[in-house]
């Protein structure tokens, strides 16, 4: 359809008059944006039918995956690159006197995600569309994101992350394929004339899920998978805001809000009781819906259920999906009529669940209390699973109630998600070799002791298309020269970078490339901030959400500690630095917010100094983002990934940031571990206690954050700088920060890893200085970045966890 640059104008011009009925000049930027868009909608179409109707009658297995979070970034470049238009779209639109990257500036980045879990899911759509594997995503259209990051007067605030205002142009409404979802009310039993007993659900409250499919194009494939996003809306006949009953009509109104809540907002304060009613409603909304839709599709080929688990196959990330277990159950038995061990065989052969994190705050429980009212059928079904599950445990372990406590889905009054999708799962993976340790010998050790062939380690990885090929396009362009283009569908052949290790000229066009993407950095943060930075300083990035196992903090005090070198000795002959940081804190998350301002307030005083000769910056971006994320990666010299070993299950940025050359100081934690492995301890900055060591102070005590403070005069300066008035003056105001590290005795061990990570920046500083080093450095990291690709990682999935195959869909 869109074979040449004469073609693309002729198609372009015609749907520009077509949607708007106006000459280009005469057209706004957002029109051109959105006519473009449809044109490209028009070209993924055709594949999208093809892609569908070949799974369908070819029988092949079908995989979802279920996640409550897609950072999906902008598409409409992903989708030109992937479909081999970029280039034609450039120079057609460049001779119709529109630029591209205007256009691209107009699209809306998709709230519907935050961090490393979303942007996850997101990459691993991007993959199996790639590698043709029959995979689709299932979630929640949020109407607002997360939030909208400001920053006012160096604290964060939150604004509605409104980007759905003008619509989105990749999704497709099906409203013929609506599915109802039931809340609440009572179950009554009924016997039939088999005297079998069925359970109905009474005086339920029903919303409707709406579903919007969004294409998902592999790379120079026909390949179209789908990514399906639900969104709740009221039954038709449920609510009459016509009544001219003034009671009636507000009790209607709230009802409706009460419905359409469950999708707009993601992720919901949970602090409160109706937050944490929200969000489980939330939970269930996009489960039950999406196997509803799942088996309806299933029922269209397949008369039997025998073999559904052949043909399709659920993935949970993390605990959010997890009552797929009961709502599948509660599908084949109460709906389909099937009894309760074949569903169980069939639930339990279709269901597999990646654990995401070892934080206790992140493996979800729900007071049975809540739980129960919420969802009265599914609690019934969860019971019967877990009664049946203790009594297994009991002829295993009989008389041990306590330990049959501690596997227990329902236990002490609160239902157990990680638990009941360890249960309902044929498959629980970790997403690093450490993490996957951690899970087997500390957090799920009872259950890896009792089943653990379920068991396996899959390291994440990131989609290199988006991260590498689209977001630092020259890099990508000296890798084609030099090594040709296959490493874009073999991400493993960026190894034979390795031959340029001592090729002077190639190792400058590579520092080349660096400096230019500084530069462009640069010029934003002088435009958006008003910060000037010096393009030949070390840029030290350090790009997550702020948490405090995450240790900004850490980051913050050797910035200090820098500071206060510098202003006893001016002269101090240190390599300049600019921290960058960008990340947001969960509203309700103080000492999160806390980190922020602290941040800023640093900021600020550092930036106005001219004493220090302009050696050190720092530098807050708002409202971190994929877009955000695209410039910074490629400009990054250093990846600070310095979480508490132990804490980080894997961690997704640390391979942005190596795969586009820089070089991570960091601790043996998560990834951390595995990026050493490929790349070489010459090629990385290592500190800190290790996972072994934090865990054994965690089981066994032994620290005391006080003997740091007294012993490191360092730590003990830039600890009562935070409550002295050297940040302006705010002598109360991080207050709560000083008490958490030092009244709270310091949970994360950031004093106690301080000198080891001061000692690491002084040997980053060493190696930094050694510009012919630093670059094999960073050649090395580029090189070694494929393990770590997506592709990898779902080839690892599909092959030893779904059993998918892969699917070549004819043009």
């Amino acid at each position: 359809m869109l074979i040449n640059k004469e073609s693309f104008k002729k198609l372009y011009c015609a749907k520009l008059q077509a949607l708007h009925g106006e000459s280009i000049d005469e057209t706004s930027t957002y029109d051109q944006y959105v006519a473009l868009g449809s044109l490209l909608r028009d070209y993924i179409s055709p594949n999208w039918i093809k892609t569908n109707r070949q799974y369908r009658f070819r029988g092949e297995k079908q995989l979802y995956y279920f996640s409550i979070e897609f950072l999906l970034g902008k598409q409409l470049e992903m989708n030109l690159i992937n479909m081999g238009l970029r280039e034609v779209c450039e120079k057609g639109l460049a001779e119709l006197g529109i630029d591209l990257n205007t256009l691209l500036d107009e699209e809306p980045e998709a709230g519907l995600g935050n961090g490393g879990l979303g942007r996850l899911a997101a990459c691993f759509l991007d993959s199996m569309a790639a590698l043709g594997f029959p995979g689709h995503g299932c979630g929640i259209r949020y109407t607002y994101g997360l939030f909208e990051q400001k920053i006012v007067e160096n604290y964060q605030v939150e604004l509605p992350d409104n980007w759905l205002k003008d619509g989105y142009i990749w999704e497709y409404r099906k409203p013929d394929k609506s599915v109802e979802v039931k809340f609440g009310g009572q179950v009554v039993g009924r016997e039939d004339a088999d005297g079998r007993i069925h359970f109905v659900q009474e005086n339920v409250e029903v919303v409707l899920a709406v579903p919007y499919d969004v294409p998902m194009v592999g790379y120079h494939v026909n390949t179209v998978n789908t990514l399906r996003l639900w969104s709740a809306e009221l039954a038709q006949s449920d609510v009459n805001l016509t009544s001219c009953n003034r009671e009636d009509y507000i009790k209607a109104l709230e009802y409706k809000n009460s419905v359409e809540r469950i999708s707009k907002y993601l992720y919901p304060d949970d602090t409160f009781v109706e937050g944490r009613l929200l969000r489980l409603k939330q939970e269930y909304f996009f489960v039950s819906a999406g196997l509803q839709s799942i088996i309806r599709r299933f029922k269209r080929t397949y008369w039997s259920f025998h073999s559904f688990p052949e043909k399709i196959g659920v993935h949970i990330n993390d605990t959010h999906p997890a009552l797929a277990v009961p709502e599948l159950m509660r599908i084949l038995i109460d709906v389909e009529g099937l009894g309760w061990d074949e569903a169980w065989r069939i639930t339990t052969r279709t269901i597999s669940y990646t654990n995401h994190t070892v934080m206790p705050e992140a493996l979800e429980t729900w007071p049975v209390d809540l739980f129960k009212s919420l969802l009265p059928r599914i609690y019934m079904i969860i019971e019967e699973i877990n009664k049946r599950f203790c009594q297994e445990l009991w002829d295993r372990y009989p008389g041990q109630w306590g330990y049959i406590g501690d596997m227990a889905i329902i236990s002490y009054g609160l239902v157990h998600m990680a638990r009941l999708a360890v249960v309902g799962s044929y498959s629980v993976n970790g997403v690093a070799k450490l993490h996957t340790q951690i899970l087997q010998k500390y957090i799920m050790h009872k259950f890896y002791e009792y089943d653990p062939r379920k068991f396996n380690n899959k390291t994440n990885g990131i989609t290199h298309r988006r991260w590498l090929l689209k977001a630092n396009a020259t890099l990508a362009e000296l890798i084609n020269k030099s090594i040709g283009e296959n490493w874009i569908s073999n991400p493993s052949e960026l190894l034979l970078l390795r031959r340029f290790d001592h090729d002077v000229a190639f190792k400058e066009q590579l520092a080349d490339i660096k400096r230019r993407n500084k530069e462009k950095l640069a010029q934003i943060i002088q435009e958006k901030y008003n910060i000037t930075v010096n393009t030949q300083s070390i840029f030290d990035v350090q790009i997550k959400r702020i948490h405090a196992y995450k240790r900004q903090i850490l980051n913050v005090l050797h910035i200090m500690h820098l500071y206060n070198q510098l202003k006893e000795n001016p002269n101090l002959d240190i390599m300049p630095r600019t921290f960058i940081f960008a990340g947001k804190a969960a509203p309700g998350y103080y000492i999160a917010k806390q980190t922020i301002k602290l941040i800023n307030s640093l900021g600020a005083i550092i930036n106005n100094d001219k004493t220090i000769q302009d050696k050190l910056k720092v530098v807050f971006m708002e409202n971190y983002g994929v877009s955000i994320g695209e410039i910074v990666f490629p400009a990054a010299d250093v990846s600070e990934q310095i979480s508490t070993a132990s804490k980080e299950a894997s961690g997704t940025g640390n391979m942005k940031f190596m795969m586009n050359g820089a070089v991570t100081i960091g601790t043996l934690d998560g990834a951390n571990i595995e990026i050493e492995e490929a790349v070489g301890p010459e090629n990385i900055i290592i500190f800190g206690l290790t996972a072994e060591q934090a865990l054994a102070y965690y089981a066994h005590g032994g620290y005391n954050a006080w003997d740091i403070y007294n012993q490191d005069g360092r730590v003990k300066k830039v600890m009562e700088q935070l409550v002295n008035g050297f940040l302006h003056g705010e002598k109360e105001e991080f207050r709560p920060l000083y008490d958490y590290l030092l009244r709270n005795n310091d949970e994360f061990f950031v004093l106690k890893d301080f000198s080891a990570y001061a000692e690491a920046q002084r040997l980053l500083d060493a190696k930094y200085r050694n510009q012919e080093q630093w670059r094999s450095m960073c050649l090395h990291n580029v090189a070694h970045s494929g393990i770590f690709s997506s592709d990898r990682t779902i080839q690892e999935y599909s092959y030893k966890i779904w059993n998918l195959k892969k699917s070549h869909i004819r043009g």
